[in-house]
């Protein structure tokens, strides 16, 4: 029997993936040369160290431009994946990927999120305990809560400034990232500081940095 193979940024959507989807034996954050930089990637630590929060393995790797998919499903095949776990809710194309390459690395995708309202995610998010680190954002408003953690306590301020974009709530066109910092599956939440922003034409990115040691935290003011 093979090993269930969740791909996962750190986001929210990839973390209700996984808890629709446990037991998970391995989380996989790829890295990809995008032709804009990408909020998780240049967070990369945090998503690490989110890994380690909720007690699974985590394998980062980078991709070769060009030759991602052959490359993911090499992977995919060396962690001897059998049921392989994503967190896309509506986009095809994004479903067509993973579709792809689940046949190629002999596995069974599992999409449970897929055809969910976006709402109704993030809503449950909020409701059962998630906490999400705002890591980047496209769009103007939604640029504002770049920095911010969106709980329960202020999601409706969240969800004003996506609907001023019209944005999706959920963000799964790419309108904005997170990294959770707190679910019911983090054995601890995660202590992170933001330590610069990047104001790009496509983008607003805060740089972070995660802290496991709580005196180190403090030193920081995390």
């Amino acid at each position: 029997m093979g090993n269930r193979v969740a791909v996962f940024s750190g986001g929210k959507d990839g973390l209700r993936a996984v808890q629709l989807s446990l037991p998970v034996d391995v989380l996989l954050f790829l890295i990809y040369d995008f032709s804009e930089p990408s909020p998780h990637i240049e967070n990369v630590q945090a998503t690490v160290m989110e890994a380690a929060s909720i007690g699974i393995p985590i394998v980062v790797a980078k991709l070769d431009k060009g030759r991602e998919p052959e490359q993911t499903a090499s992977l995919l095949r060396r962690l001897s994946v059998d049921v392989l776990i994503a967190g896309d809710v509506f986009v095809e194309d994004h479903l067509k990927y993973m579709e792809a390459l689940a046949k190629e690395a002999g596995a069974t995708l599992r999409e449970p999120l897929w055809g969910m309202d976006t709402l109704e995610v993030l809503m449950k998010d909020v409701e059962e305990g998630y906490v999400m680190r705002v890591l980047g954002a496209r769009t103007q408003s939604l640029r504002r809560a770049v920095g911010s953690t969106i709980s329960k306590e202020n999601v409706d301020w969240f969800l004003d400034l996506a609907k001023k974009d019209g944005a999706d709530p959920l963000g799964e066109n790419g309108e904005y990232h997170t990294v959770v910092v707190n679910s019911p599956l983090h054995r601890w939440p995660l202590r992170v500081r933001g330590v610069g922003r990047a104001s790009l034409q496509c983008c607003e990115i805060e740089l972070t940095v995660a802290s496991y040691n709580a005196t180190v935290a403090e030193q920081l003011k995390v």
